[in-house]
């Protein structure tokens, strides 16, 4: 069993397309590690990292994005976690993507029904949003910290997506029921 998207139709950011499963630690095969992996004997991912004012042309975040926002959260962690990498652990860029890395892994955690990890990470990931501009990267950081918060306290409700640009203004956070 894996984790189904909270909403099939919301937009895609990227054109990549998606992996042929959803990694669950213990109930799939392991992506790279084993030869039934979706990702297996494939070369290693190099993300390319960019200013954060050009978010727009990184196919590695946006494709980071829609991983997170359609339930591939072990995927969606390391995408982030590569760029994260790539733009140094000490930047602003870097406390966005450990953010990003942080409430993917406390989805999949959630997921996997081990609540208190789910917590811890989720209550990190807010922190660290909270040290980046309320805009930023195409995200209203704000406004997902704020959903994020009633999602710790109302787990049973969807995850907070995430929208980028003007449409997250529009729809992002009204389909969370």
């Amino acid at each position: 069993m894996e984790p189904e998207p909270p909403d099939p139709s919301w937009p895609r950011y990227s054109a990549h397309p998606f992996p042929s499963y959803r990694f669950v630690p213990g109930r799939t095969p392991h992506p790279r590690r084993n030869p039934l992996g979706h990702s297996y004997g494939q070369p290693e991912p190099k993300p390319v990292s960019f200013p954060a004012a050009q978010w727009q042309t990184s196919e590695d975040y946006l494709y980071g994005i829609d991983l997170y926002n359609f339930a591939y959260w072990w995927e969606s962690h390391e995408v982030f976690e590569g760029l994260w990498h790539v733009v140094g652990h000490d930047t602003e860029q870097g406390n966005f993507f450990r953010a990003l890395i942080q409430l993917a892994a406390a989805n999949l955690k959630h997921f996997m029904e081990n609540d208190a990890a789910a917590q811890k990470l989720s209550h990190s990931g807010i922190i660290r949003l909270q040290k980046v501009p309320p805009s930023y990267m195409g995200i209203d950081v704000a406004r997902l910290a704020e959903a994020l918060q009633d999602h710790l306290i109302s787990p049973h409700r969807h995850i907070p997506l995430i929208g980028l640009g003007q449409r997250q203004k529009k729809q992002a956070f009204e389909k969370l029921c």
